[in-house]
């Protein structure tokens, strides 16, 4: 029996798969049809390239689920987090990175392992025979999402991802602009600095949402519904909510104190992060959006101090397609009709870029024992890994089935601990305690780690 593996697409899940599996014994191909084929969003043909945020959240692994896939995922070697450690930029509590250099990373690594190699090209249908993963994301092209489609017996599902814009720091006023991560998290005075904060006052939000509610905006093609996943809304959408949305999401002026008028607290602030490490570039956080190119440097050139703003990158959207994980995958992560197929990343309706390496992770070690006959033991649905795996596959409601970030609401309780606001911080410990222990129990109970 062959031991070689084939991945489709290159991206976090992909990237993450092959380096799992080839380190497991197999020969990995990765099929990344960039640059040949183009997205909109993607700028180069690296593996593991970020098009949206640069941000993988909160590194907590007490109190964040998030920040415990994080720490389950360097405790099994993963690529992903050792590239996004090393390129790493201050960013309060949050594992933001330098995009550029994260993927350089990720790709020259990649390349340069002897079991591992690239063939440029699109893949636009479903292989018969073989063992492969498809990894393709939220881009997949449009023959292999047919392909997929047509398999599924269904039409894929699909929603709306957002992308935020990109401001060049040496045009940021900062005579206007302060440095300061909200309630001055961090570590380092540089944790502590990692934020470009925009104050606003009442008039000037007013103005913003008005000028926010009337620019143009992007015209969706026809048959195409506008199903946002929550985690990231244009802001346009939030402002149509409610012309207190923002003020209390993205723009909320909680835990910051301007320098340059600390007696007058800001109605509302916009945020900057640091998006490479020579912080020349920053992103506007969670201004994700679908206005078009010229009402957006318009609007966000009302902000206070970035009224002569130039940027590297404009916002976006794109369709955001994932299958309904649920009812066509086994607990294995394989096609229930083609089992030599498994899926993984933001295709199975995981949101995210953490998580869908964390399903890569799975899927590339799933696939190695498969091929090589090693045992693997059921991931535990306590841990993060599990959590969102178990969701994926059979623990989601099918009919409602929407992308879904890890949270511990995909944990199971832990008994003795009462539910509420007030107990949370303790409940939260108790979680990624449980976790911690399972994991390393699963690593090294996994005859994988052996093979």
């Amino acid at each position: 029996m062959t031991r070689e593996l084939h991945i489709i697409g290159g991206g976090m899940a992909g990237s993450e798969a092959a380096w799992q599996a080839a380190h497991l014994g197999l020969d990995v191909v990765i099929h990344e049809m960039r640059p040949k084929v183009e997205t909109f969003a993607h700028q180069t043909g690296k593996l593991a390239e970020m098009v949206c945020s640069n941000s993988f959240r909160s590194d907590d692994d007490e109190q964040n689920a998030v920040g415990l896939l994080h720490w389950e995922m360097r405790q099994a070697g993963g690529l992903i987090m050792e590239m996004a450690d090393t390129h790493r930029l201050p960013a309060g509590g949050a594992l933001a990175v330098d995009r550029e250099a994260f993927a350089e990373g990720v790709t020259e690594r990649l390349l340069a392992h002897p079991r591992i190699r690239v063939e440029t090209g699109e893949i636009t249908a479903l292989p018969d025979n073989g063992h492969w993963i498809i990894a393709t994301g939220p881009l997949t092209s449009g023959g292999l999402a047919q392909a997929i489609a047509t398999e599924a017996g269904q039409d894929s599902l699909a929603f709306f991802d957002a992308i935020a814009p990109i401001v060049y720091a040496d045009t940021i006023d900062m005579d206007t602009a302060w440095r300061q991560s909200r309630y001055d998290k961090g570590e380092t005075e540089e944790e502590r600095t990692a934020y470009l904060n925009c104050p606003m006052t009442r008039d000037e939000y007013e103005a913003f949402i008005d000028a926010l509610l009337a620019a143009e905006k992007t015209e969706f093609k026809p048959g195409e519904t506008a199903g946002y996943f929550d985690g990231c809304l244009p802001i346009e959408v939030m402002a149509e909510r409610g012309r207190e949305t923002l003020r209390h999401g993205p723009m909320k002026p909680v835990g910051l104190t301007n320098p340059h008028d600390p007696q007058t607290k800001p109605w509302a602030v916009v945020q900057l992060r640091r998006d490479n490490k020579l912080g020349t570039l920053y992103n506007i956080v969670g201004f994700q959006t679908k206005m078009k190119y010229g009402a957006q440097t318009e609007v966000f050139r009302m902000i206070p101090g970035l009224q002569d703003a130039k940027f590297a990158r404009l916002g976006g959207i794109h369709r955001n397609t994932f299958i309904n994980s649920p009812t066509l995958l086994d607990d294995q992560m394989r096609l229930r009709s083609k089992p030599h197929i498994r899926l993984a990343g933001q295709i199975t309706g995981v949101e995210g870029y953490v998580e869908s390496a964390a399903m890569g992770l799975l899927a590339g070690r799933m696939a190695a024992a498969e091929v090589t006959g090693a045992a693997l033991p059921p991931v535990p649905a306590t841990t993060a890994m599990g959590a969102l795996v178990t969701h994926i596959t059979g623990g989601a409601e099918a009919k409602t089935f929407q992308p879904m970030n890890v949270n511990f609401g995909l944990f199971p309780p832990v008994e003795g601990l009462k539910g509420g606001r007030r107990g949370r911080r303790d409940r939260y410990k108790a979680y990624t305690d449980r976790a911690k222990a399972d994991w390393t129990g699963w690593l090294s109970a996994s005859a994988l780690d052996a093979a």
